[in-house]
């Protein structure tokens, strides 16, 4: 999840002279409107010019991932190399009542009963398609039936990259997919349980805010309850840029630092990251960075109304989103039942840029926690 420091911009910037400064940054932002793209070594030209393509369009993620797949899940990653004989998966494709048509996908244990249903949140820029993948695939191994959908302008599911026009109106996308799930008769009897992560972590609060009795638990792994103070730019700057993000909403014109260097503490796992070659890994669009904003503003405040049962996951050590928001959650929260587990030296990405026994470590902390909620739900 990335957001916005600078002082670059704006701060010299007459609010009279608005005009001059839009077109001085549209004309940046078409220069230099797409990201570097990654020479992988054995990958022939072919498939380079697929993956050299603008990411904007949802046809080219789609035939990047197609042509990448084998190639991206078989890297070298304690995630990816779980088992996933004795699983089905599925991906599917349908088209929403806004008629966006969205990318989901399902890991379910093949003989041995589910537990619960997990609905997983992906992260700002994310995919449900590389490192979600094999989070899956752990939980499904152990009992839990697992669904998660590529947001609109993410991943496989249409939209335009990276952007979006309302924080709500993906709640609204993630609220109809799941309880289309749910109503599932194979699943209507079982426990269900949000997981989001980041940015995932701020959806799946929103989601138990417009449903607060619909689920039986939530796992927030570094939610992104409120943005690490060093990202967020000053005052002034913040009201250039939402005042700009009205003409421009679309334009990337955000800086941001390294995520992965702030993300992924073990240098070996930072540098596979660029196999996630359909992630959205450009300048913020405007308009995306100040719904995130509003959004994080809005949950801080809302803290007190979460009352389902929490598992609140947070590195000490993330820059990213801000892990004492997380433990503002934990004491806010009216929930009665509540965990939170702070993990010393830990980054961001807790279940991908760890070392592999800190990852395990987070994925038994998880799974005991869920295992304990289902059997006293579903005894039987």
């Amino acid at each position: 999840m990335a957001l916005i420091k600078t002082a670059t911009f704006g701060l010299t910037c007459s609010p009279f002279s608005l005009d001059g400064f839009v077109q001085r940054k549209r004309r940046k932002a078409r220069r230099t409107s797409k990201a570097p793209t990654m020479k992988f070594e054995g990958v022939d030209k072919e498939l380079q010019k697929i993956l050299d393509a603008n990411m904007d369009d949802v046809a080219a993620r789609r035939r990047a991932r197609e042509a990448f797949k084998e190639i991206q899940l078989g890297i070298d990653h304690c995630l990816l190399k779980i088992p996933y004989d004795g699983l089905k998966m599925k991906e599917s494709y349908e088209v929403n009542s806004r008629g966006l048509e969205i990318f989901s996908k399902s890991w379910l244990p093949e003989i041995s009963p589910l537990k619960a249903v997990v609905c997983f949140c992906h992260g700002y820029g994310d995919t449900c398609t590389f490192f979600v993948e094999g989070i899956a695939r752990k939980l499904a191994s152990s009992g839990y039936g697992v669904f998660a959908m590529d947001y609109p302008g993410f991943g496989l599911s249409e939209g335009l990259h990276g952007y979006i026009p309302s924080f709500d109106r993906i709640v609204d996308d993630v609220i109809e997919h799941f309880s289309k799930v749910k109503e599932n008769p194979e699943y209507q009897s079982l426990p269900s349980f949000l997981f989001g992560q980041s940015m995932g972590g701020a959806v799946a609060l929103k989601v138990h805010l417009k449903q607060p009795k619909a689920w039986n638990g939530a796992i927030l792994l570094a939610p992104m309850c409120k943005i690490a103070e060093d990202m967020v730019p000053p005052w002034l700057v913040k009201q250039i840029l939402i005042g700009v993000a009205k003409i421009l909403p679309k334009e990337k014109l955000v800086p941001q630092k390294d995520m992965a260097e702030m993300a992924f503490r073990d240098l070996n796992k930072r540098k596979l990251t660029s196999y996630n070659v359909i992630a959205y890994k450009d300048k913020p669009r405007l308009g995306t960075a100040v719904e995130l904003l509003k959004t994080t503003q809005e949950i801080e405040y809302r803290l007190g109304e979460v009352s389902l049962p929490l598992l609140i996951l947070h590195g000490e050590a993330d820059t990213i989103t801000d892990s004492s928001v997380s433990k503002a959650l934990y004491d806010k929260a009216s929930s009665s039942d509540k965990k939170l587990c702070l993990y010393k030296d830990a980054f961001h990405a807790l279940l991908e840029g760890e070392p592999d026994d800190a990852i395990f470590q987070v994925f038994d902390d998880i799974i005991s926690w869920l295992d304990e909620r289902s059997i006293r739900k579903n005894p039987h």
